[in-house]
């Protein structure tokens, strides 16, 4: 299970400084064109041992757009930070995971 904080928009010059601003392991990525979006939570790049521009093409595959669409002026990016929960067991007590 994952609390989510409110989706903050990353607003760039380039698409340079939104790799940049992007933080596998601290960062969940919503992105928008359109009637097109997809999110992806932030442990999904750790788990994938994704890099930040990895990370931004996975969400931008995930909402069904090029994966480079990322780049694109028109794109809509958001960040968002999780706390991650986790079953030590099936059925038993839940602990925070950490990401990093």
């Amino acid at each position: 299970m994952s609390v989510l904080t409110q989706p903050e928009p990353v607003e760039c010059e380039s698409p340079e400084e939104r790799v940049k601003r992007v933080k596998v392991g601290r960062d969940g990525l919503i992105v928008q064109l359109g009637q097109y979006s997809g999110l992806l939570l932030p442990q999904v790049p750790v788990e994938e041992k994704w890099s930040e521009e990895e990370f931004l093409c996975h969400t931008c595959r995930k909402a069904k757009l090029p994966a480079d669409a990322w780049r694109a002026p028109g794109v809509k990016l958001f960040c968002f930070q999780a706390q991650v929960f986790g079953e030590e067991t099936p059925g038993g007590n839940v602990r925070e995971e950490k990401l990093c």
